[in-house]
């Protein structure tokens, strides 16, 4: 705490002669003892009560250029400033701001801000459908579970009231008239930075507008606003980056995110880890691991995660009709390859690839992994086909490695599994789908129609095995994973008491809250707890999402203990050494099936097809010599390598239980 003091007769005379003025020399306070600070302020004109702390150390900006802190050539009005600060070259003024210590703040034509300010606490985003509805209230503690259920569950009409006074409440609780800027901040050449709260460490650097926001910066995850960056309205969460001419418009950023490229959104959410570069967002819901890349993709009106837009995608949300109402849903890990074109509303299954053009709203949420492709303006459905995809798995490898928060405090729950009791309860649905499209229609027909789209006759046979694999090798790794400390020649009361299931809880259907995988029942309890007022905080609400997520495998066993007996015929509890054996042989068999069929679509990458464009001026030796220069050997592949030993491991684990069950 500061011991602050006026300053002397002697030094408001040396001041004066410095070029600086005060509407009352009686508000003004220093913190230094001694007079040395006179020498580093100049140009100054105070108003209101200003407090200036200790003015002894130096900054040494990039190209090692050595600054002294100090205030020069800066009108300010109702500031406090922390210790060793630089304020230099204000264009207009500095009003009603708390600044930390060892702070830049250089060429800036406004920094001020006014009684009243939430700092985008409670601002209003207007997701999913343009026209309104389905309001998100965003806060600092805005977790892509909680906008979930806010944005979705409106015909909870209790819980939404409670969840929006919970972020309006935490909005009046955070309001004031004096902005604050964190420890350690830089602000350089940048326009009117008007209502914003900037945590520690933050960078600005040339933003040309920041109105009415929080810019959630903190010593692990420092966060950087770009040059001709302009936000109104918004929230921007630690660690992450926006840059390059953005614009932001009623917008929360999640943590560790990126937007830049002259990236445009507006009443958007942005959840951890999402890019957003060139293209353009309007009224989306952006779950975790949302990306798009270019200048001609427009995402509009629907729900993401785990998703790659590929250039030229765009989904249409106005039918000329009642306006802009409609939206669509691609559920986690859904992919749409360049030129794509969806017309909402619709909703793709998850892990699902979509190729050209489709209007018309299907919804093949019970058929993950498929491909959708359009074929002279129809749809056709290619199920489960992804599971054997190189590009499925490479995704599901790179999105935990590619998680770049570094905040201790994450705000999302995510579950990176590709296959879980979430996709693995749609491949049961799709099974059923399949058989009984075969059963209605004959095995003998060339095509079946589902929800607006075609299945051949190969694709519905093949999609069948491609889910009684998934299956099959979900079910067994959960089981080989229950039975890991088995001990060897252990009796089958001991393999029953192992199998146990130590909860109810996940036995029946589950949910992706964007991100979180979860029985739905425990989602249930914590909406109720919201709605009676035992959850009344935002922050307790998170936690209680963090605590389902931290049991995830507990209940994942719950829920995969009543399917064994579902889909192998068996049940756990009178289950025997020799059951289990079986179950673990059809495990290998799928996940070895799999693995195979995952190296051959690696192989296609290195065909000769595949080298088109190598060798340029050359023979056929030549390409190929390019292409092994440029890409590598197909056998020396990381990713193939981990395929082969992906394949080993598996069976020696597999071999293994079955060695310790052995009688």
């Amino acid at each position: 705490m500061h011991t602050y003091r006026n300053p002397s007769q002697d030094e408001i005379t040396r001041l004066t002669a410095n070029g600086c003025s005060a509407e009352d020399w009686g508000k003004v306070f220093v913190a230094d003892e001694t007079d040395a600070y006179v020498n580093h302020i100049s140009g100054a004109a105070f108003s209101g009560t200003v407090r200036i702390g200790h003015l002894s150390g130096e900054f040494i900006l990039k190209g090692g250029c050595p600054v002294h802190s100090g205030i020069r050539n800066a009108r300010l009005h109702n500031v406090t400033i922390g210790n060793n600060c630089i304020i230099n070259n204000i264009g207009e003024y500095i009003a009603n701001y708390e600044i930390g210590d060892c702070c830049l703040i250089d060429n800036v034509d406004i920094i001020v801000c006014e009684e009243g300010c939430t700092f985008g606490n409670g601002t209003e985003v207007s997701v999913l459908n343009e026209t309104g509805g389905r309001e998100v209230a965003i806060s600092d503690k805005l977790s892509a579970q909680i906008a979930y259920i806010m944005a979705l569950y409106r015909h909870r009409s209790k819980l939404h009231g409670r969840l929006t006074d919970l972020s309006n409440f935490y909005a009046r609780k955070h309001s004031s008239g004096t902005g604050t800027i964190g420890n350690m901040v830089t602000i350089r050449n940048c326009g009117s930075i008007d209502g914003v709260r900037i945590g520690d460490c933050a960078t600005i650097s040339g933003a040309l507008r920041l109105r009415n926001g929080s810019i959630n910066s903190n010593e692990s995850a420092p966060v950087e606003i770009g040059s001709g960056v302009m936000a109104d309205d918004f929230i921007v969460c630690s660690g992450s980056e926006i840059d390059d001419n953005a614009m932001i418009t009623r917008c929360f950023v999640g943590q560790s995110c990126k937007l830049g490229h002259g990236y445009s959104a507006s009443d958007s959410l942005f959840f951890s880890n999402c890019q957003g570069e060139n293209g353009e967002a309007c009224a989306i819901f952006a779950g975790p691991f949302t990306v798009t890349h270019h200048k001609s993709t427009l995402l509009i009106a629907g729900m993401f995660s785990f998703m790659n837009a590929g250039s030229g995608s765009n989904q249409s949300n106005h039918m000329y009709k009642l306006g802009p109402i409609h939206q669509g849903t691609l559920e986690r890990g859904a992919k749409t390859a360049s030129g794509s074109y969806i017309l909402w509303p619709s909703r793709v299954g998850a892990f699902s690839l979509v190729m050209g053009r489709h209007v018309t709203h299907s919804d093949t949420t019970n058929l993950p992994f498929s491909y959708l492709i359009e074929q002279n303006n129809t749809t056709y459905l290619v199920p489960g086909v992804n599971l054997k995809s190189v590009g499925t798995i490479r995704d599901a490898q790179k999105w935990p490695k590619r998680d770049g928060r570094k905040d201790p405090e994450r705000l999302d729950c995510i579950n990176y599994n590709l296959l879980s009791p979430y996709t693995i309860q749609k491949m049961f649905k799709g099974l059923d789908i399949l058989e009984n499209l075969k059963h209605s229609s004959g095995e003998l027909s060339d095509v079946y129609s589902f929800h607006s789209t075609k299945i051949t006759n190969s694709a519905l046979k093949k999609g069948i095995g491609y889910y009684r694999t998934g299956i099959t090798k979900f079910l067994g790794n959960s089981l080989i994973k229950k039975l890991e400390d088995l001990p060897a020649g252990a009796s089958d009361e001991e393999i029953r008491a192992m199998l146990k299931p130590q909860t109810t809880i996940g036995s029946g259907d589950w949910v992706d809250i964007s991100g979180l995988i979860a029985p739905k029942s425990e989602v249930d309890r914590i909406l109720c707890e919201i709605e009676d007022g035992t959850l009344g905080r935002l922050a307790d609400i998170n936690a209680e999402f963090r605590r389902i997520h931290d049991m995830y495998y507990t209940y994942e066993w719950t829920w995969a203990y009543g399917k064994i007996k579902e889909f192998f015929g068996y049940d756990p509890a009178q289950m025997t050494a020799a059951q289990v054996i079986d179950i673990v042989e059809k495990w290998k068999e799928a996940v070895i099936g799999l693995d195979r069929l995952v190296y051959e679509d690696a192989r296609k990458e290195f065909s000769l097809a595949a080298m088109t464009g190598f060798g340029a001026d050359g023979t056929r030796v030549e390409k190929e010599l390019d292409f092994e220069q440029v890409r590598g050997d197909f056998d020396n592949n990381p990713f193939v390598t981990a395929v082969v030993d992906h394949i080993k491991v598996k069976s020696g684990l597999g071999d293994n239980l079955i060695a310790r069950l052995g009688r």
